[in-house]
């Protein structure tokens, strides 16, 4: 148990002692002249573990998908993807801000395109219209609570966009989640995409960094606009040090989060004021309902109330729309915890 428990995300975990040491000893040099050792082989694991011919060590997942979209596009073009996606959604508009493209929000049940919504998406050839650039694609995808799609539906996806000569790029931020949950190799999942991002920072606990896959022409490509984005990171080996670490540790460990955020929502549910779906909680974030008698303003208001009364009990939670509250699992979260936040849930929700 810990003093404080902290559910807003899984970027707040801290790096582990192995990585504290690994970082203090990394050998380094300045990585715009490609001189980093221990950047490029974090690249060359990353790349190995995905299947591609080559990695791109970036400052954040942010970094990774704008230089990944503007990498594969030109000015002009359109980029369909889901409504829902954090691209559209939480990257302050970057990649139409510096690549000078139009996206192309399509709205899904789950979160993930079908081959006949990307088919139907793919502009024809006309002189009014934009042409498609980009299909983008997230797994496991955050708006949706974490939720997972399959290898075999990113290839379907794949085959419909590339039947068009469009490539794919998929937003793999949380991908060893996915891998882990649907007991799959991370490669499979990206078989059939052209690039691929993927973080270090959340999940699999190192403090900064994720890191672009793709083929060496692409990532060639993508090396010089991450370079126009200021993300050339000189000496990076320093950081890039406990993003190896997460690769050999911490990939299947992300099964612990899994049983506990389970813990979480199954906890939930049996709570008054309450509603999760518990089909949709599939790896480590649980998205909850708050459903207060007298409508939606009651439920606002309680809203707010469950998160003041659980950081007054020293359980940290972030509300994500007026009535709707994430949870986050991971590392530094144990069992104790979650029995904990169930408990300051249950007092809080006991007197509505």
């Amino acid at each position: 148990m810990h003093d404080i428990v902290d559910l807003r995300s899984d970027t707040l975990t801290l790096p582990t002692p192995e990585m504290r040491e690994a970082m203090a000893r990394a050998e380094v040099g300045d990585d715009v002249w490609e001189e980093d050792p221990t950047v490029k082989r974090l690249e060359a694991m990353a790349a190995e573990r995905l299947g591609k011919e080559a990695g791109l060590f970036v400052a954040s997942g942010t970094m990774g998908n704008v230089v990944s979209v503007v990498s594969h596009t030109r000015a002009g073009q359109e980029v369909v993807l889901d409504l829902d996606s954090h691209i559209f959604n939480y990257e302050v508009a970057g990649a139409a801000v510096i690549g000078s493209v139009q996206m192309r929000p399509v709205k899904t049940a789950r979160g993930f395109l079908s081959p006949e919504q990307v088919r139907e998406a793919i502009r024809p050839e006309n002189i009014h219209l934009p042409p498609t650039g980009l299909v983008c694609v997230e797994n496991t995808h955050n708006r949706h609570g974490g939720t997972c799609c399959t290898p075999e539906e990113i290839s379907a996806v794949a085959a419909v966009a590339h039947g068009a000569s469009v490539p794919v790029h998929l937003d793999g931020a949380r991908l060893f989640n996915a891998a882990v949950a649907l007991r799959r190799e991370a490669r499979e999942f990206t078989r059939d995409v052209d690039s691929v991002t993927f973080c270090v920072s959340k999940g699999l606990a190192a403090p900064v960094g994720s890191v672009i896959c793709g083929s060496a022409v692409f990532i060639a490509r993508a090396r010089r606009v991450r370079k126009m984005l200021g993300g050339g990171m000189r000496q990076a080996g320093v950081i890039a040090a406990a993003g190896i670490v997460s690769l050999e540790r911490m990939v299947n460990r992300l099964a612990e989060d899994h049983a506990n955020a389970r813990t979480l929502a199954e906890g939930i549910a049996r709570l008054p004021g309450l509603r999760v779906d518990l089909a949709s909680v599939q790896t480590n974030i649980v998205i909850f309902a708050v459903e207060r008698a007298g409508g939606a303003a009651g439920s606002t208001v309680a809203t707010t109330d469950l998160v003041k009364g659980c950081a007054a009990r020293k359980v940290k939670i972030h509300a994500i729309g007026p009535t709707s509250i994430r949870c986050v699992t991971h590392k530094d979260v144990d069992a104790e915890d979650i029995g904990r936040t169930l408990d300051a849930f249950a007092e809080i929700t006991r007197k509505w």
